[in-house]
């Protein structure tokens, strides 16, 4: 019978990340950060710079109207350092953020539900 035993202490080996992996932990800390939508392109707006010192990452998002910019982007700065870090052995160097616009909430949605409670109103008097 065979036994295998584990040593975390004496482990040989290297665990390397590939940056699509990196990557996709970005996406995860970025759809999970509220007020916020990524730019749809083939990158998603994400690049990622491997250096010494860590890795830079420039980000590009939509925001939402009604959040304060600073904010979500101090978040967002937050969000991808803290997933990052404890998910890979990789450190966050730098991360930058840039808010490519501002989506508003339409205009034609509220009256349309008003409208739906005027017709239902009637409907239910008659």
């Amino acid at each position: 019978m065979a036994s295998i035993k584990y040593n975390p202490n004496g482990q040989k080996g290297k665990i390397t990340y590939n940056s699509d992996i990196v990557s996709g932990i970005v996406v995860l800390s970025l759809q999970e950060t509220e007020g916020i939508e990524l730019v749809p392109s083939k990158s998603k707006g994400i690049k990622l710079c491997f250096e010494k010192e860590g890795i830079f990452v420039d980000i590009s998002v939509i925001a939402h109207y009604g959040y304060k910019v600073p904010e979500l982007a101090y978040r967002i700065q937050q969000n991808i350092k803290q997933m990052v870090e404890s998910m890979t052995k990789y450190k966050i160097a730098k991360v930058d953020v840039h808010v490519q616009s501002v989506v508003f909430p339409d205009a034609a949605q509220p009256e349309s539900s008003a409208e739906q409670t005027v017709q239902e109103d009637t409907v239910n008097n008659n």
